[in-house]
């Protein structure tokens, strides 16, 4: 009689648990981690309009003075109810401010500064604030 016993020995079942334990430990912070870019975006995305509308205001001003929310084509701040990853948002000076909600892992304190610089007739434009030190956005 020939009686062959098949199947996976136990050294190779603890390989390949401690295989996809690994392949976990690294994974599950990367994707935490794109989940609060993904999230911030909302945030980001929502100071582009701003961003658009001081561009504008410098061009037909020649300056930043006057271009704060509400005032010279800048629409006024937005609610905080129309973004979920979205708090406050202000605009002085040029200088757009956002403070997002606590939002999948977003801190409230993740505000994030977008600051014009006047090169000639154009604007360049650096991104500070909590949102450059936690990696969700670039400096610039």
């Amino acid at each position: 009689m020939n009686n062959k016993q098949q199947g996976f020995t136990l050294i190779e079942l603890m390989i390949v648990v401690a295989i996809i334990g690994i392949l976990a430990a690294i994974a599950i912070p990367a994707y935490q981690n794109y989940i609060k870019k993904a999230a911030y975006s909302e945030v980001v995305s929502a100071m582009t309009s701003y961003k658009t509308a001081v561009e504008v205001c410098y061009g037909e001003t020649g300056g930043l003075t006057g271009c704060d929310a509400g005032s010279n084509g800048i629409p006024a701040a937005p609610t905080a109810s129309t973004i979920k990853a979205f708090n406050t948002l202000t605009v002085a000076t040029g200088v757009i401010t956002a403070t997002p909600n606590a939002y999948k892992g977003i801190a409230a304190t993740d505000t994030c500064v977008l600051t014009p610089t006047a090169t000639g007739d154009r604007l360049t434009w650096v991104f500070s604030g909590a949102c450059v030190t936690n990696n969700y956005v670039k400096a610039s």
